[in-house]
């Protein structure tokens, strides 16, 4: 490979929590075990050179004032569109920038919605979807992914349908490719969903941010991109910081093709007066969206793909009781702990902490609406994934 993802990269006292903080209050690393940042979804890899030396030129000129986003800048996200996903017609007036994807999500919201009215959801749930959305007035319709018996998790598209006609749904989030669940949608799974959501006269706003990392020959479809229809019923929003590893810098961006919605969300998400970009964050962009940029994230997804059929494999070996899906995108695992548990009478509070004593950080999956699940984050050198689950044997799992 032409890029190093093998390097073990020490971040202590470098600004990341996911080498510093342990999510689970009063659950310490035992003596002699290193920590293994499983949790957050931040990547333990070196982003691609390309962005440090974008930011680093910009640096050198030592005015750093008011600005506006250069045109380099759209057309680097139209460029990208394009040739990752294969969108047509993306002009500049359909791209906005947004502090973050959820702050995004919320500013559609509050166009879509009245405070109080129900959203539609699949479960399990980003748990950024929950916070932000239940923090701002809105409230939850759940409609749970089901597992195929390929063991594929798949819309329930009945549930959906009567939930939107019962609960008078007239918005729903899209997580594609969906965290922390890890499904690339086909066509024909976007089509239906959008379908529905024509009929039922539901708006969509489309999490995309996962849109660049898909494993093992899969292929992103943009939802705004199966239908004119549903072109015109999306709010799409994107951000280079999950692929590059770029989110301390923030800095993402809405495609809305619906001039009346683009008009009303660009309102929306100026009222507070912070939804500014950084200067860094846009050279960052143009870093990340290169030539190597692109070089780098096909790298990225094959170490990705190794890591995850390592791991998918192993567990499906070693860890009798523990049920997992092979992801197809992200580089988030979710581990169903129910059956383990079960046999060996165990709490999933009681998993999680030996996980966590023996360093590996992993995530408690119950604010992501997975009852008696762990969410795992693979983005690290294979040997720290090989390390993390040989402990889990020798030490969790046993």
């Amino acid at each position: 490979m032409k890029y190093n993802f093998t390097d073990i990269i020490d971040r202590k006292d470098k600004d990341a929590i996911a080498a510093e903080v342990i999510p689970f209050a009063g659950v310490e690393i035992k003596e002699g075990f290193r920590r293994l940042p499983m949790w957050v979804a931040d990547m333990n890899f070196a982003t691609v050179p390309a962005v440090p030396q974008s930011i680093k030129e910009r640096v050198e000129h030592p005015l750093y004032g008011y600005f506006e986003a250069k045109d380099a800048y759209y057309d680097a996200i139209i460029r990208w569109q394009e040739e990752r996903h294969g969108v047509q017609g993306l002009k500049k007036e359909c791209i906005g920038y947004e502090n973050g994807v959820l702050g995004g999500v919320i500013s559609a919201l509050n166009v879509f919605c009245s405070k109080g009215d129900k959203v539609l959801l699949h479960s399990p749930t980003y748990i950024g979807f929950t916070g932000c959305i239940g923090n701002n007035g809105y409230d939850i319709a759940l409609s749970p992914l089901q597992k195929d018996e390929d063991g594929v998790w798949r819309m329930d598209f009945e549930d959906m349908e009567s939930k939107l006609r019962d609960e008078n749904i007239h918005a729903a989030v899209f997580c594609s490719p969906h965290n922390p669940c890890g499904r690339v949608w086909e066509r024909w799974e976007l089509e239906k969903a959008m379908e529905l959501f024509q009929k039922y006269n539901v708006f969509v706003v489309a999490d995309e941010i996962w849109s660049d990392i898909i494993l093992d020959g899969h292929k992103h479809i943009p939802a705004q991109t199966v239908s004119e229809d549903a072109k015109m019923r999306t709010v799409a929003f994107y951000a280079p910081s999950k692929t590059f590893n770029l989110a301390g810098l923030v800095g993402s961006y809405h495609i809305v093709y619906n001039p009346w919605l683009r008009d009303r969300i660009v309102k929306e998400s100026s009222l507070s007066h912070y939804n500014s970009m950084n200067v860094l964050s846009m050279y960052a962009l143009l870093g990340a969206y290169s030539g190597e940029g692109a070089e780098w994230t096909d790298e990225l997804c094959q170490v990705l793909s190794e890591n995850v059929a390592y791991a998918c494999e192993y567990i499906g070996r070693n860890f009798p009781g523990v049920q997992v899906s092979k992801p197809q995108g992200t580089y988030m695992l979710l581990l169903d702990c129910s059956e383990w548990c079960s046999q060996h009478e165990k709490t999933i509070d009681e998993v999680q902490r030996a996980g966590v004593e023996v360093g590996v950080i992993w995530q408690d999956g119950r604010p992501f609406h997975s009852p008696c699940g762990i969410r795992v984050n693979l983005a690290l050198p294979k040997a720290l994934v090989e390390e993390a689950m040989e402990r889990l044997h020798k030490y969790v799992f046993i």
